[in-house]
């Protein structure tokens, strides 16, 4: 079973219980909160919110968050697949959810998640991450502060350096 780290109020990291179960498509859907995928959402998603379940979605880089849109307000979590450390489409999946889409609730990082990757993933919008085995919170708030300066905007609001440099 992955770690689960979840950013805090601030700058905080710690590691947290994980409420929910992920579910394959193969599987039988267990009572409780479950993440699913984006094709068994279609299919049985109205069902298990109207059972009063907390549901997550996941999407596969191939898949396109907009698809969630109107259902967005109802969902709990968004978790995005990085199925390879080199796929990168899990982080404009994140600023579209975060930016364009208004997404408030839990965007997560689950597969092939590396602690190097840690800041990219906060300045795009996630705040929890099924973290490789052995990281720990402190680790991961290392990363995230590596750099003092940015240098573009981003959905953390981290003023850029040029920005700072008329300050």
């Amino acid at each position: 079973m992955p770690t689960l780290i979840k950013k805090g109020q601030g700058d905080d990291f710690a590691f947290a219980d994980d409420a929910f179960t992920a579910v394959a498509d193969d599987q039988d859907i267990p009572q409780g909160d479950v993440i699913i995928s984006l094709a068994r959402f279609q299919t049985d998603g109205d069902r298990l919110l109207s059972e009063g379940r907390q549901i997550g979605v996941r999407i596969e880089p191939a898949e396109e968050v907009e698809a969630l849109a109107y259902d967005l307000p109802r969902l709990a979590v968004v978790a995005l697949a990085f199925p390879k450390h080199r796929d990168g489409r899990a982080f404009s999946s994140a600023t579209l959810l975060r930016k364009r889409l208004g997404f408030a609730g839990e965007v997560r990082a689950v597969g092939d998640v590396f602690l190097e990757q840690a800041g990219h993933m906060v300045r795009c919008g996630f705040d929890a991450f099924e973290a490789a085995p052995g990281v720990t919170p402190d680790q991961w708030a290392h990363v995230v502060h590596r750099h003092r300066h940015v240098y573009q905007r981003a959905v953390d609001a981290r003023p850029p350096a040029f920005v700072e440099r008329e300050e």
